[in-house]
C-alpha cells in the first residue's frame, strides 16, 4: 500500500473528528521522537501542511533529524546533553542488541535500553524549563497534539494543555497500549512481545506468558520512573503511565490487523499499515512489453 492511498487521508480525518463541532482542526501541535521514528511521522505532517493545516513542531535544539526540511513552524528548546552523548548511548544500545538480542521485554527494559531512554526522558524536563516556550504553547489554542509515545513527553504535553492526543506508533512498550485503550489482550491467546510464542500455546507456554506479563507489571514502572517523575513535577500531582495513556483519543497504529494476533480492538484504534512502503511508480514501457510477451 502506498502512502498516498490510506495513511495520507486518515490523520486528516482524525483531526477533523477531534476538533470541536467536527469542524476542521486548523492548529496541530506535533511532539515527535527523534531518529527513524520521525521519517514516517514526517510524511503525515507534510500531508497535513499540504492540506492547509497550521502545524507547529516542538523539538530539542540538538537532534538527529527533527524538524529539518519542513515548511512548518518549529519551536526549539535547549537540552542538557550533546549530540555526542546521544550517539554514544545509542551506539552502545544498538551494538549490544546486534551481538546479544534481548530475549524478553523485561531483559530489554532492565538492560541496555534503559540508559538511552533515560536520556530521552530527560528532554521533557528541559522542555518545561523553557518558560517562554510553555507560555507560547498555552496561548496558541491548539486543537490536538500529534505525538510519538516512546519518549512519553508528548503525552505529558497533551495532559498539561488538556488537549486531545493522537498517538502515532508501531506499538508501545509494556502493557500500556491494551490498558490505555481498554483493549482486551487475553494472555492465553496473545503472546507478550519478544517471547517468540505463537497464538496456539501449550499449557506450559501459557503459564510462561502469564509470568512474563506479571514481570512487565513489576518492572515497567521502574523503567519509566524518570518519565513519570517529570510528568508529576509538571502536572503537580502524582502521575502514572496508566494516567498518561488512558487520555489518548486516537491510536494510529503503523501495522495491519492481519499481522497481529487475533484480539478485539477499540473504535479509536486505527490500523494504518503500509505507510512505510515506497511510493508506487508506473511500470516502465519496456518492462510492460516484456511482461505481456
Amino acid at each position: 500500500m502506498a502512502p498516498s492511498d490510506l495513511p495520507a487521508s486518515l490523520p486528516l480525518c482524525v483531526c477533523l473528528l477531534l476538533a470541536s463541532g467536527f469542524a476542521q482542526a486548523d492548529r496541530l501541535l506535533v511532539v515527535p521522537m527523534d531518529g527513524s521514528h520521525w521519517f514516517t511521522m514526517q510524511m503525515v505532517v507534510e500531508k497535513l501542511i499540504h492540506r492547509g493545516h497550521e502545524v507547529v513542531t516542538v523539538v530539542p535544539e540538538v537532534s538527529w533529524q527533527l524538524g529539518k526540511s519542513l515548511n512548518l513552524t518549529v519551536k526549539t528548546y535547549s537540552i542538557s546533553h550533546t549530540l555526542e552523548d546521544m550517539n554514544r548511548e545509542f551506539k552502545y544500545f544498538s551494538d549490544t542488541q546486534w551481538k546479544n538480542p534481548e530475549q524478553s521485554m523485561v531483559s530489554l527494559l532492565t538492560g541496555t535500553a534503559k540508559p538511552f531512554f533515560e536520556l530521552l526522558f530527560s528532554r521533557c524536563r528541559d522542555l518545561f524549563n523553557d518558560k517562554k516556550l510553555v507560555e507560547f504553547l498555552k496561548q496558541s489554542s491548539f486543537d490536538a497534539v500529534f505525538l510519538d509515545p516512546f519518549d512519553v513527553c508528548g503525552l505529558t504535553v497533551a495532559k498539561y494543555l488538556s488537549l486531545p492526543s493522537v498517538i502515532f506508533a508501531r506499538g508501545v512498550f509494556c502493557h500500556y497500549l491494551e490498558e490505555g485503550a481498554q483493549c482486551p489482550s487475553p494472555l492465553s491467546y496473545v503472546p507478550r512481545l519478544l517471547l517468540k510464542l505463537t497464538g496456539t500455546m501449550t499449557f506450559k507456554e501459557r503459564v510462561w506468558n502469564h509470568l512474563s506479563y506479571m514481570e512487565e507489571r513489576t518492572f515497567c514502572p521502574h523503567f519509566f520512573k524518570t518519565a513519570t517523575e517529570i510528568a508529576s513535577e509538571v502536572l503537580q500531582t502524582s502521575v502514572t503511565m496508566d494516567d498518561l495513556f488512558s487520555q489518548v483519543s486516537i491510536w494510529l497504529l503503523r501495522t495491519d490487523f492481519v499481522l497481529e494476533f487475533p484480539r478485539p480492538v477499540m473504535p479509536n484504534m486505527v490500523f494504518i499499515g503500509g505507510i512505510n512502503c515506497q511510493q508506487r511508480k508506473p511500470i516502465s514501457k519496456v518492462y510492460y512489453l516484456l511482461f505481456i510477451t
